[in-house]
């Protein structure tokens, strides 16, 4: 009995024992957990799309292809004003490539091509839907030194889709060459003389509402232009129509 009950005793203890090491490893053995993998939450851009169509109201004056540039604060012009290079440039030759590179821009676009007197074209421009959003409008008339049109700047933050604004446009002088007519310094069909020149002899520099042109039946002998080429203002319509 005795030779039993110790057999007994000691399969106790290495139960007892076996069970002791297997809760003393569960306790010690670290417990992995699999990552949480987090997937980035995209947010897609909201984007606002705008029909711009463009009018020429003139008899006698070509406008360059018409700029459009949308931005948030500061206008890429304003009366009163000294014109960037950019903007001299577009003034004096139509060409618009450097002042479509605005630095504040948060798109810019130009039409395809030049609208005679009388025509019609259309531009679409798309951009991120901002807080505050502004469009700014730029196109030379064509048969001047510097004269162009547009508008400084238009909020269009609050345009509903399928909404339209409308407004017409005055001719503005760029100061930045003088008003001579001269053929050799007017680019236009009427003269086709030399667009942008760097030095600036407009003693104004500053941008004002343009005088008009005087033409050589008016009293100006050495002007190219003749009084078929004077405007009234407005010289364009601009209707702004958000389709997105």
């Amino acid at each position: 009995m005795s030779s039993a009950n110790n057999l007994k005793k000691s399969l106790l203890v290495l139960a007892l024992a076996t069970t002791l090491a297997a809760c003393s490893d569960n306790d010690n053995d670290p417990v992995v957990e699999e990552p949480v993998v987090v997937e980035p939450i995209v947010v897609e851009p909201v984007i606002s799309e705008f029909t711009i169509t463009f009018s020429n109201l003139t008899a006698g004056q070509p406008l360059s292809p018409l700029s459009v540039i949308a931005f948030e604060d500061e206008a890429p012009w304003s009366f009163g004003t000294t014109a960037s290079v950019g903007l001299e440039m577009l003034a004096e030759s139509g060409a618009n490539e450097e002042y479509l590179s605005y630095e504040s821009a948060l798109a810019a676009i130009s039409a395809e091509g030049a609208i005679g007197p009388g025509e019609t074209t259309t531009v679409i421009i798309t951009v991120e839907e901002q807080e505050t959003l502004n469009l700014s409008f730029a196109a030379m008339l064509g048969n001047t030194n510097d004269a162009f049109t547009g508008l400084s700047s238009l909020d269009v933050s609050t345009l509903e889709v399928g909404g339209s604004l409308s407004r017409t446009t005055t001719a503005y002088d760029a100061g930045t060459e003088a008003n001579t007519e001269t053929a050799e310094t007017v680019p236009g069909p009427a003269a086709s003389g030399e667009g942008f020149n760097e030095i600036r002899d407009d003693t104004a520099d500053i941008i004002t509402m343009h005088p008009g042109i005087v033409s050589n039946q008016d009293g100006l002998s050495t002007s190219a232009l003749g009084v078929e080429h004077k405007f009234d203002n407005p010289v364009s319509k601009i209707v702004i129509t958000r389709t997105q």
